[in-house]
């Protein structure tokens, strides 16, 4: 089997070309995409707990505290003590990381549109679907058996 014919080796190429995309557009506004998508997983609101940000973007502790640290160096979230649980922290956006989260969301949103507007429903649903069978072969990890 030819290497750019492999399942892993296209969604990885895809994958790469999609942050290579994000982190052009970020760039734009002196941000990163994984600055933008720690934007995009802080509830607008009342915050998120520190703790579950990481698992939630799938993202290791280290690398999420190097971003968030900058973050907050940038002005774009502030910590606060959670008032539910003392022990942990919330983080929570400033206006000027409620001003960046905006503009992550609409780029996003644009990418979103320019696939659905390329793509029908149909090859849209096998691709979810096909996703969603990837997904849960590895969750239960029954790719490498032997």
């Amino acid at each position: 089997m030819q290497k750019d014919k492999t399942i892993d080796h296209v969604l990885r190429a895809t994958w790469q070309a999609i942050a290579k995309m994000y982190n052009e557009e970020a760039a734009k506004h002196k941000s990163t995409m994984a600055t933008a998508f720690v934007l995009l997983n802080i509830d607008y609101d009342h915050g998120t707990p520190s703790t579950s940000l990481g698992p939630q973007m799938g993202m290791e502790p280290t690398s999420l505290s190097r971003i968030l640290k900058n973050m907050e160096k940038q002005g774009a979230i502030y910590r606060e003590r959670n008032p539910e649980d003392g022990r942990s922290v919330l983080i929570k956006l400033t206006e000027f990381g409620k001003e960046k989260r905006e503009v992550s969301k609409k780029t996003v949103i644009q990418f979103n549109e320019l696939i659905l507007a390329n793509v029908s429903e149909e090859q849209l649903r096998h691709f979810f679907e096909v996703t969603d069978i990837i997904n849960k072969l590895i969750n239960q990890k029954q790719i490498f058996t032997k």
